[in-house]
Order: C-alpha cells, then sequence, then structure tokens
C-alpha cells in the first residue's frame, strides 16, 4: 500500500510538472509571436505590447498565473531531481548514460538551471521596470514607448550575448522537455512520431527565433 500511495505521489508530481510546462510553453510561443512583429513594424508592436500591459485581465490574472507557473515548474523540477538521485544513493560502478538517454535528459537541471537564470534577467529587464514605470513612479500612459525600451536593451553585446546563449540551452531544455511533458499525460502514446517532431521543430524554431530577434536589434541600433 505504502508503495503504491508513493507511486502515485510520484506520478501526480510528474504530471504537475508537465501541465506546467505545456503552459510556459505556451506564454513562450505567444511572447515569440509578440517579439517577431517588432521585425516588421514597430507601431504594430507598440499596439500589441501596450494592449498586453493595460488590459486587467492579463496584468491581474494570467500575470500572477504566469509567475506562479514559473516558480512552480521550478521548484517541481528540483524536487523530482533530488528524489530520483536519492532514489539511487549508490553509484552506478560504470554509468554510460549516453546508452540509455540522450544529452538533453540527461542534463535537464542544468539547462533548466541557465533558463532560470535567464528568466530573473528577463523579468529584471522587463517586468519590474514596467511595474516600476507604471506602479511606482507612476508615469503618463505612453503607447510608442514599447520599441524603443526593447531595442535600448539589445544595444549592450554583452547583454545580447547572454540573450543567445540561455535561448541555446532553452532550446536544449524543450528538446527533451516538450515530448517528456506530453509523454507524461499521456499523449505521446496517441500521436508518437509525428508529435516528437512537431516538439522539436518548437525547440528549435522558436529560440533561434528569439535570438534572431536579438541578433536583428542588436546589429540595427
Amino acid at each position: 500500500m505504502a508503495k503504491s500511495t508513493l507511486l502515485k505521489s510520484s506520478i501526480a508530481k510528474k504530471v504537475a510538472m508537465a501541465l506546467s510546462g505545456i503552459f510556459l510553453i505556451l506564454f513562450l510561443a505567444l511572447h515569440f509571436f509578440v517579439n517577431l512583429v517588432s521585425v516588421f513594424s514597430a507601431d504594430s508592436y507598440n499596439v500589441m505590447s501596450h494592449f498586453m500591459g493595460y488590459n486587467p485581465l492579463i496584468q491581474f490574472v494570467m500575470q500572477p498565473i504566469l509567475v506562479a507557473g514559473v516558480v512552480f515548474h521550478f521548484v517541481m523540477g528540483f524536487v523530482l531531481e533530488i528524489k530520483n538521485r536519492s532514489a539511487r544513493p549508490i553509484a552506478y560502478v560504470k554509468y554510460d548514460g549516453a546508452a540509455n538517454a540522450s544529452w538533453a535528459s540527461r542534463n535537464m537541471i542544468y539547462s533548466g538551471l541557465v533558463v532560470l537564470a535567464f528568466l530573473v534577467l528577463h523579468f529584471y529587464d522587463f517586468w519590474f521596470a514596467e511595474m516600476m514605470y507604471k506602479y511606482v513612479n507612476v508615469n503618463a500612459i505612453e503607447e510608442t514607448r514599447y520599441f524603443p525600451e526593447m531595442v535600448h536593451k539589445f544595444e549592450s553585446p554583452v547583454r545580447t550575448g547572454f540573450y543567445c546563449v540561455a535561448f541555446i540551452l532553452l532550446s536544449i531544455h524543450l528538446w527533451h522537455g516538450f515530448t517528456s511533458s506530453l509523454q507524461s499525460i499521456g499523449f505521446d502514446s496517441k500521436i508518437g512520431k509525428s508529435l516528437h517532431k512537431i516538439c522539436h521543430a518548437f525547440a528549435i524554431i522558436v529560440p533561434f527565433g528569439f535570438i534572431f530577434i536579438a541578433l536583428f536589434h542588436h546589429f540595427n541600433n
């Protein structure tokens, strides 16, 4: 009975981890779309950013849910990593990880730590600055400020370089994490290889799309 309860608890944690990951992936896709617009039209980017920055549903419902989702996903990731390590208290005499799992799956905790560091910087750059602008300094509403503010963030080659490295690690994290999340909630067995291809395409297109956006604004300043 104890083993059964422990197994159910472990499965529940993995499902919760998977659902939070999928939620963050959906947000990432939306964020990518909005940022990609900045490459083609500063005015459209300003309109979309202003809508998201002042819409009450987004600001007071979706935004707190997003922050909670980020915290939950990474805390649960560390919990599961510790649990997995404690389940094998005695190290293998010889462990050939590459024979059983990909590099991405064996190093999710490390790529996740870099992604977490990036998110902290990203929140500081954009979310924290936005909160200061609107609620602390209480500046007047300026609907055309978003594009210049974003471009300014990519003036520094060091900051731009860190963003690029972080998105490469995000790509690696998504390469395994996206398919793993869908497996945890039972979709993988129903759709199979086609779903894997879609997940892997997303893991390449979106992070490297962000890299393109960062480099585009850096070199066009």
